[in-house]
């Protein structure tokens, strides 16, 4: 792996690390635990759709973490919640207004996650993808640490120091299942409908 450009806060004993899916984490994973960073993965994806699309993704992801040894929390599938929660927002583009509310929705879930598990930080795999955009994914990590008291957010661009070509590797090595659209309903390209 290339010399990494990423930082670590310096009174880091572990991390939270929503993930969205096996591939986007595998990378950000072995380059915490390189690096002396013991991450817990919260995978918390009620946007996901349909269920079958979750199931398939849940599953690797716990059988990477499984294959790491690395404690993984499963959170609960409520998409209906997570439609309510993005209401009105149905039409909008990619890296509009209704990706911003979806990463604040999963985000504030993760850091009351993070301080249930007594855990300080917390960050995202969301921030590894480059369709994704990295200041409404920082808005939203920041608001969520805001509003829950203990927990900061690991702000991170986690596309640097060669990780985004470490998880094309990984992604590979692991032999993971490789969506073709972020998880929304929304978000499949209309030629797939």
């Amino acid at each position: 792996m290339k010399k990494s450009s990423l930082y670590i806060p310096e009174d880091i004993d572990g991390v939270l690390l929503h993930a969205c899916c096996a591939p986007c984490s595998s990378a950000i994973v072995e380059w915490l635990l390189a690096h002396g960073v013991q991450p817990t993965i919260y995978y918390y994806n009620p946007n996901i759709f349909p269920l079958e699309e979750y199931e398939i993704r849940k599953k690797e992801s716990q059988r990477h973490a499984d294959s790491l040894g690395i404690r993984w929390i499963d959170g609960d599938y409520d998409h209906e919640q997570w439609l309510c929660g993005v209401h009105g927002l149905e039409s909008e583009p990619e890296r509009g207004l209704r990706c911003e509310q979806c990463f604040q929705l999963r985000l504030t879930a993760a850091a009351q996650m993070a301080a249930k598990q007594g855990i300080k930080y917390f960050t995202t795999t969301l921030a590894s993808s480059r369709w994704k955009s990295l200041e409404q994914i920082n808005r939203a990590g920041l608001q969520a640490a805001a509003s829950v008291s203990g927990t900061a957010f690991w702000e991170q661009n986690w596309r640097k120091g060669g990780l985004y070509e470490r998880r094309n590797e990984l992604l590979r090595q692991f032999a993971f299942y490789n969506q073709q659209y972020c998880g929304c309903e929304f978000s499949i390209r209309k030629d797939e409908r």
